[in-house]
């Protein structure tokens, strides 16, 4: 199990990188339609340049195993590309990163990977467009999907594709443009779904979004 839960571990990453640090070549940003320009406006509105934090649940399907995961722990957010997510689970463990360098740290093997942010996450092996998210309009193809009174759904599908995002389904709350549920899908079908609950917008000490290393742990570098 301990492998399939270091492959969610990935697709966590990837959320991450599709939310923040897409920078990807992409062509001008697409006419709207009036609602769903609105819906855009008001998420942007709502998450550009703020920090905040949330609790997750995480729920991963591999279409080809039949195997689905679950974890869940709480997410820390700031601009620009600030991330920080704790796994309390049966492999716990956690992803930092402070925009520049990446950490991932396994306290119960006493071991942490570490590297580059930048080209790790541009790769497609990480994810998050919630630290800059005015990127959807330039480089996500946008389709409403279901919506109701106080809720919509939309569509992301990115200009240029990769094996690993083909498109992203989020669902906003509204009137408060909140973003509680975040799903990737791949070329190969399959998911990654988040739950997040309890987000708050505030300010925290940006010394959470580093890592230094304990005495004697093992320290791996990432190409």
């Amino acid at each position: 199990m301990t492998h399939i839960v270091r492959y969610f571990t990935a697709w966590a990453m990837l959320l991450i990188s599709t939310m923040i640090l897409v920078t990807l070549p992409c062509n001008a940003a697409q006419p709207l339609d009036d609602e769903t320009a609105k819906i855009i406006s008001g998420i942007e509105a709502t998450y550009a340049q703020k920090s905040f934090s949330a609790y997750f649940e995480q729920t991963s399907r591999l279409t080809a195993l039949d195997v689905t995961e679950t974890a869940k722990g709480k997410a820390w957010f700031s601009h620009p590309g600030k991330m920080k997510w704790v796994y309390k689970s049966s492999d716990s463990h956690e992803i930092i990163t402070n925009g520049k360098n990446l950490w991932i740290y396994r306290p119960e093997e006493n071991q942490v990977m570490t590297g580059d942010a930048a080209p790790f996450f541009q790769s497609g092996s990480g994810g998050a467009f919630l630290a800059d998210i005015r990127k959807i309009r330039e480089e996500f193809t946008i389709e409403p999907g279901k919506s109701g009174e106080n809720v919509a759904q939309l569509v992301l599908t990115p200009q240029k594709k990769t094996p690993e995002l083909a498109k992203i389904h989020i669902t906003v709350n509204l009137p408060g443009y909140e973003i509680p549920v975040v799903e990737t899908e791949n070329i190969y079908g399959d998911t990654t779904q988040f739950i997040f609950t309890n987000i708050q917008f505030r300010t925290f000490d940006e010394q959470i979004f580093e890592f230094t290393p304990p005495p004697g742990i093992e320290i791996i570098e990432m190409d």
